[in-house]
């Protein structure tokens, strides 16, 4: 069905030497097309270390966004200009500094689901790999302040064992996607099966949980595991399905879709790459302080 576009997408990619990374949330055909692909960690590590002229980021436009702070020689194309995150909608930088204002003094993590803007505001950024390892790096005699996600700062603040106040921000599909009565469903058809749920999700989610993990976690725990329930994504899910066929994987809920990761297609890729659009810059006014709070984080 795709032969021929993707034939002429590994044509332009070789004739202009560029490189294409993929979030685990992106659809199959997407990944499979994808030279790396992974959660957000491991693709701000790689896009840091890229020496590639051009990289056609597969995500949404933060993710695009973090790649171009960390390798400002490279050309950062994102497929789907439209490809935003509503979670990181969900505050601006007038905003965090009006919540700094309430508990000053106080440092500030943002998850990497944020502006350029907010994370020039913030002290360090996160991903859901890392929350934890990153709280933990403060002391624990004032409180932290965690933005956007009030699920993933709540989780890690328990784990890392610090005072954390969240903003109330989520993501919808984590939110909303999964209920607690999908949970109850799903263990009784499958017993003997894992839950494996990103701290994303609720705490109605996550209480029922075997493993909270991301979906890096997730794609490790499934390599060496089995019979495993996967609350995050669906596209995540129907990727594990596709490269591990005999395994027994089970989504949570079919309802769990990003529209936004879905808008990148095969069609986007060959666009961007032949040309050469949607290159996604940053305001070299704050590129050095958003790009200080990512590095600061890559340095734990």
């Amino acid at each position: 069905m795709y032969t021929e576009l993707i034939k002429k997408i590994e044509q332009l990619k070789k004739e202009k030497s560029a490189v294409i990374l993929a979030h685990n949330y992106q659809a199959v055909e997407i990944q499979d097309l994808a030279d790396y692909r992974g959660d957000s960690l491991q693709l701000s590590i790689l896009a840091s270390e890229l020496k590639a002229p051009l990289i056609v980021f597969c995500g949404v436009r933060f993710m695009a966004e973090t790649a171009a702070l960390l390798n400002p020689t490279s050309d950062i194309l994102l497929p789907a200009l439209d490809a935003g995150c509503p979670m990181a909608d969900m505050i601006d930088a007038a905003q965090l500094r009006e919540f700094q204002g309430r508990y000053p003094g106080s440092p500030v993590v943002c998850y990497v689901n944020s502006s350029v803007q907010v994370k020039a505001e913030s002290d360090i950024c996160c991903t859901s790999a890392n929350a934890v390892k990153v709280l933990q790096s403060f002391p624990a005699d004032k409180p932290i302040l965690f933005v956007p996600d009030k699920n993933l700062g709540a989780w890690a603040g328990k784990q890392a064992g610090r005072e954390v106040i969240t903003w109330n921000g989520y993501c919808p599909v984590h939110q909303w996607g999964f209920s607690e009565q999908d949970v109850l469903a799903k263990r009784a058809k499958y017993p003997d099966y894992v839950l494996l749920a990103h701290p994303e999700c609720d705490t109605d989610i996550l209480k029922h949980a075997d493993f909270i993990l991301s979906t890096g976690g997730m794609m490790k725990w499934i390599s060496t595991g089995d019979k495993a329930i996967i609350a995050t994504e669906n596209a995540f899910t129907k990727y594990l399905k596709h490269i591990y066929p005999k395994k027994r994987i089970e989504p949570l809920s079919p309802q769990a879709n990003c529209k936004n990761m879905k808008k990148t297609t095969l069609e986007h890729v060959y666009q961007a790459l032949l040309n050469h659009q949607h290159v996604i810059t940053v305001d070299p006014a704050i590129a050095d302080k958003a790009r200080r709070s990512i590095t600061r984080m890559l340095e734990l």
